[in-house]
């Protein structure tokens, strides 16, 4: 069992990567989602709130009394089931990354200050790090929360835009304590397979539609400037 007050330096390092599409995405997939009561059939992988039904993988449980993290492949209710597909490619890259919080069954998230924001850094890694296009979180009994992700093509994927851009790279490069602004923005770039071009005070990509953006950086690393101009043709 994984016990720790922070999460380990393999998890930022994986997860930073992924920040800034990942909330970008995640604030794709809250948009899709229409308010309203939920129901899921685990057996058949799905899931259903208000009128959208969707196919899911189950990720893990959260003990909201014991402040614990069970990952779906350990839970003897449907461990070795399909729904847990999720769960067992999360094992796979914690083993081949040494990422403890991936590798290990049971994750003691109780000493973290606030142990219920962590559980929602913990299951928006696991998004970033599967390429997955949301995550779900639902009180599934007065003690348990059951994480899980969308894994069905209805679901939109969020793209680079000239408008929005500056705000999801500050608001990716803000959301994890320690994590690295220039792996957010490489990390952002490299997703949607966007060219860009690395100097020392700045990152520059070239955008759909003819457009190109510089993002600057401070001494101390963090972003300075994300400025767009058009590329002559």
């Amino acid at each position: 069992m994984t016990v720790t007050t922070t999460f380990s330096d393999p998890f930022l390092r994986m997860t930073e990567r992924h920040a800034a599409w990942g909330a970008q995405q995640l604030e794709a997939f809250n948009e899709f989602m229409p308010t309203g009561p939920w129901t899921a059939n685990l057996d058949q992988h799905l899931y259903r709130q208000a009128d959208r039904d969707l196919r899911i993988s189950v990720l893990g449980s959260f003990d909201t009394t014991e402040g614990s993290w069970l990952w779906g492949w350990a839970n003897p209710g449907f461990g070795g089931t399909p729904v847990v597909g999720a769960a067992d490619e999360i094992r796979r890259l914690g083993e081949a990354h040494g990422i403890p919080e991936f590798r290990d069954d049971l994750v003691d998230l109780s000493a973290f200050d606030d142990p219920r924001f962590a559980v929602e850094t913990l299951a928006f890694g696991a998004m970033g790090a599967l390429g997955a296009t949301g995550y779900i979180g639902v009180q599934a009994s007065a003690e348990g929360r059951l994480y899980m992700v969308p894994d069905d093509p209805q679901v939109p994927r969020a793209v680079p835009d000239e408008i929005t851009l500056p705000r999801v790279l500050l608001t990716g490069a803000g959301l994890l304590a320690g994590s690295s602004a220039r792996a957010v923005v490489t990390g952002y770039f490299g997703h949607h397979g966007l060219t860009q071009r690395q100097e020392a005070d700045r990152i520059s990509a070239d955008l759909p539609g003819g457009s190109a953006v510089d993002v600057l950086f401070d001494g101390a690393g963090r972003i300075a400037s994300v400025e767009m101009r058009n590329v002559s043709r």
